[in-house]
């Protein structure tokens, strides 16, 4: 998709809008991609030679670290994520975005392509950034492990090694993204999450 804009890298750089992230990024946990997509994201940044991370202070979508660990111990109970966050009254997802849009503003990014797979996020940048920010195309943030490769670059995930088992505990929190909240992720009934749903430039459009 962003081949079709003909714009340079320079016109619109990767932009990762990142929300922080204590148990994936600090202490490697597994039950979600947090950590892991931080990684990446520096990684196809460092490829290109620029980009730009806006890391937001909304630990558990929104909800905080203490709540979230409370969260954790209602999916030890068989709940997932979305489940957990509504039985101790928070939305599935706090989380906005209009910081970031400002942020985004002020460092004079007017034009993005944005990594994520998340089209709620593109519908609040584009509703708060309005005809100051052009979001170009978003790039999906594939896992690694379903490709059964591993990325001796991934500091986070140096450990673990990619393992396609290990992993198979964020696969479920990945299931949930694109069953209950809209994640442009395939999914496989079958077995587990597949590959990357085509994005829709309806995402794009002034209707969204």
């Amino acid at each position: 998709m962003f081949a079709a804009t003909r714009l340079s890298v320079v016109d619109a750089p990767l932009v990762r809008i990142h929300s922080e992230c204590f148990t994936g990024e600090t202490v490697s946990s597994v039950r979600c991609d947090c950590g892991y997509q931080l990684a990446e994201a520096m990684r196809l940044m460092q490829e290109e030679g620029r980009g730009v991370i806006v890391y937001l202070r909304q630990e558990g979508r929104g909800i905080g670290l203490l709540e979230k660990l409370k969260a954790y111990n209602l999916q030890d109970q068989g709940h997932d994520t979305v489940d957990a966050n509504l039985l101790l009254n928070h939305p599935a997802d706090a989380r906005t975005y209009g910081s970031a849009s400002a942020i985004l503003a002020d460092l004079g990014v007017a034009k993005l392509r944005l990594l994520t797979n998340n089209a709620d996020k593109i519908r609040q940048l584009r509703e708060r950034g309005g005809r100051r920010l052009d979001i170009v195309c978003h790039v999906p943030m594939l896992p690694r492990w379903w490709a059964g490769g591993a990325s001796p670059q991934l500091s986070y995930l140096r450990h673990l090694g990619l393992d396609q088992t290990v992993m198979s505990e964020a696969d479920k929190y990945l299931r949930t993204k694109a069953e209950r909240m809209g994640h442009m992720l395939a999914v496989d009934t079958a077995s587990a999450i597949t590959i990357p749903r085509t994005p829709t430039r309806a995402l794009y459009s002034q209707d969204v």
